[in-house]
């Protein structure tokens, strides 16, 4: 009786050992499948047939691949977006700076515009004004010339010619007589011409002469 007693507890232990053996291994092979469907081991073939019963798609080393290959392009992406969003922001600066150089390239021109006018209409002035002063010098030699002549001449004949002057031609000549005269020390013959004149002649020429400077203009 004892005997059976011994077998019948031998019988329940080597149960339950078989038991747990196979509850191990199930575990063994759930969590072999686990980590296989995760990516961490490479056992894809051996349990294809249960992700079929199963209905399920492992992660592979190429689903990783393509995730991670997608934050990389993602990170690229952003990179390039910021490079160009500096870009953009670098040539709109220098078309501002270029637009700047423009307005003052075109302000310059305007000011060496209005200075080159400016220096033509001196330069014009100056040589209107030089060839005035020319015209004063040669008018006066002309005079001079023509009191000399005049000084060499009889009376008569002076003052006939001084009358066929206009005025102002009257005026001057008898002026650089009178102008010989003090340089040579010597009297002037314009009074003693005057008397021999027509007194209305004689009387224009004293009021312009006295309305006027001492010039031969």
């Amino acid at each position: 009786m004892c005997v059976a007693g011994w077998e019948v507890s031998a019988g329940k232990t080597i149960g339950k050992t078989l038991v747990l053996l196979v509850l191990v291994v199930i575990m063994v092979l759930a969590g072999l499948l686990w980590f296989d469907y995760l990516g961490a081991i490479e056992m894809k073939k051996t349990f294809a047939p249960v992700y079929e019963l199963l209905g399920l798609a492992p992660q592979t080393s190429d689903t990783a691949d393509k995730v991670e290959n997608a934050v990389i392009a993602d990170l690229e992406q952003d990179r390039m977006s910021k490079i160009i969003e500096e870009y953009d922001m670098r040539s709109q600066e220098l078309d501002k700076r270029e637009a700047d150089i423009l307005v003052k390239e075109a302000q310059n021109e305007q000011m060496a515009q209005e200075l080159d006018d400016r220096r033509l209409a001196l330069e014009e002035s100056e040589k209107t004004f030089n060839n005035e002063k020319k015209k004063a010098e040669d008018r006066e030699v002309n005079i001079r010339t023509r009191a000399e002549y005049l000084n060499s001449m009889p009376p008569k004949s002076a003052v006939d010619i001084l009358l066929a002057m206009d005025d102002q031609d009257f005026i001057d000549t008898i002026r650089m007589v009178d102008k010989i005269a003090e340089e040579s020390g010597k009297g002037s013959n314009v009074a003693y011409w005057m008397s021999l004149m027509p007194a209305e002649r004689v009387a224009e020429i004293t009021r312009k002469m006295g309305s006027k400077p001492q010039s031969l203009n």
